[in-house]
């Protein structure tokens, strides 16, 4: 995690990226938002963020098909932030390539102490070559399950 990272909040609701922002504020990063899952694609790919805050339930596209399209040209961490609970959504959430999963309602400290666990990992990884690593590991299931 570095002073200057920059987390993309996904939520057509706007108290939660307006709550949210503070919280990152104070911590050195740079909270951006968008409220559709069109907009969240775009962002991604060009604001390049660390890590991705992503509502399931928004108003076109819906989180786990953002995260799906997003996983093709970027590996930053996502966390889902969500009213949906049941297991299976959080199985499909991880399935397609979240790497964490909390349900509305939320602490945003402890979010926010995810957020920075994740950028921990994130950075870590990347400094060792674990993206490659990865990469090596994902191609070998395709190779070894099929698409």
């Amino acid at each position: 995690m570095s002073v200057g990272d920059k987390i993309l909040i996904v939520d057509d609701e706007p108290d939660i990226p307006r709550l949210l922002r503070s919280y990152l504020l104070r911590e050195g990063l740079v909270p951006l938002v968008a409220e559709t899952g069109a907009e969240a694609i775009r962002m991604t790919r060009d604001d390049n963020p660390s890590l991705i805050v992503l509502d399931i339930m928004l108003p076109d596209i819906d989180g786990f098909e953002v995260c799906r399209r997003v996983r093709r040209f970027t590996d930053c961490p996502i966390i889902f932030l969500t009213a949906r609970t049941e297991e299976a959504d959080k199985v499909l959430g991880f399935g397609l390539g979240g790497d964490d999963y909390v349900v509305k309602p939320f602490s945003p400290r402890e979010l926010v102490e995810r957020i920075k666990a994740n950028l921990r990992r994130s950075t870590a990884a990347s400094r060792r070559g674990g993206a490659d690593d990865q990469g090596d590991y994902r191609a070998g299931l395709e190779r070894h399950f099929g698409d």
